[in-house]
């Protein structure tokens, strides 16, 4: 055999190893029922989506979506049971702590764009929201070319920063941006007035104001800043996993199961307080049911 050959062979077998290890890597159903525990990723104030009700507690509409997911999870790999753990995660780690395997399904807030498309897979939306700006109801802010010259607040690592700093070339120049390290940080420094404006997912800011102390202090403006579809997150790569979990949200979406979980987190009082966030679900997140689809943002801006 000439040496070209069997160089030829030799880089494939080495080929195959790595690609056999990467398959390995991304066999999310196979590491379940080995472990007989999943890893889920969720977020601890992300407004009725994903939030704590104390140590190792978490709930929230993702999080009951996910629950929902994990019980098809657990009849597939045919376990009477599956253990979850939860993994906090936050906007700057939860794609690498999906990536790297620490969490297999992610059931917090993301955004499903076409960047992040390239980095990880995302499930058929059942949430599309809209960027919003919460002020104070004595300010006399209704429109965000008001808050020119003004702080405005947004969490570090969502997508609330690039369309913050949008509003700021074009309708809001002098705007002093302001970063918090999550929602609630964000939202407090409303509260204590550190800041005139807070853009986060109109969802979250309906939730921190109902939480809040004196909810009628606060109004969200009218203006939508960006439209973002929330998906649940998981690693690409995965064909298996991906079909089980699509095919869950689908079914979820398809026998309208979605819209009285929905009602439940949106429009009845939750815990801890048994605060209504009074969310009616919008005319986008209801097409997203009636066609439950895997696509970027991109597209949802388009129309």
């Amino acid at each position: 055999m000439a040496k070209s050959s069997k160089r030829s062979l030799a880089f494939a077998a080495a080929l195959a190893v790595v690609c056999g290890a990467a398959a390995a890597q991304t066999d999310t159903l196979k590491k379940v029922k080995e472990s007989g525990s999943i890893s889920v990723g969720v977020r601890d104030a992300s407004g009725a989506m994903s939030f704590t009700l104390g140590p190792n507690r978490y709930t929230g509409f993702h999080v009951e979506i996910c629950e929902r997911i994990i019980a098809d999870i657990r009849k597939a790999v045919q376990l009477d049971r599956i253990g979850v753990r939860y993994q906090l995660v936050t906007p700057q780690n939860r794609i690498p702590l999906v990536q790297n395997g620490t969490v297999d399904i992610e059931c917090g807030t993301t955004t499903n764009n076409a960047a992040r498309q390239k980095e990880v897979a995302f499930a058929p939306t059942l949430y599309v929201e809209g960027v919003r700006i919460a002020v104070k109801a004595t300010s006399g802010i209704t429109r965000p070319a008001q808050l020119a010259g003004k702080t405005v607040a947004a969490t570090t690592g969502s997508t609330s920063v690039p369309a913050l700093r949008k509003l700021k070339r074009e309708g809001a120049n002098g705007i002093e941006e302001v970063l918090a390290k999550d929602n609630s940080e964000g939202f407090l420094l409303l509260e204590a007035g550190r800041a005139e404006g807070f853009v986060a997912d109109g969802q979250i800011l309906a939730t921190l104001i109902s939480k809040s102390k004196e909810p009628e202090k606060y109004r969200l403006l009218d203006q939508v800043l960006s439209v973002e579809p929330l998906a649940i997150m998981f690693r690409t790569g995965d064909p298996a996993f991906k079909k089980l979990v699509d095919d869950s949200v689908v079914a979820l979406a398809r026998s309208g199961e979605v819209a009285r979980i929905y009602d439940k987190w949106f429009m009845q009082p939750i815990p801890p307080h048994n605060a209504r966030v009074g969310l009616p679900a919008n005319a986008m997140t209801k097409a997203g049911w009636a066609d439950p689809t895997d696509k970027p943002m991109e597209s949802y801006e388009s129309h």
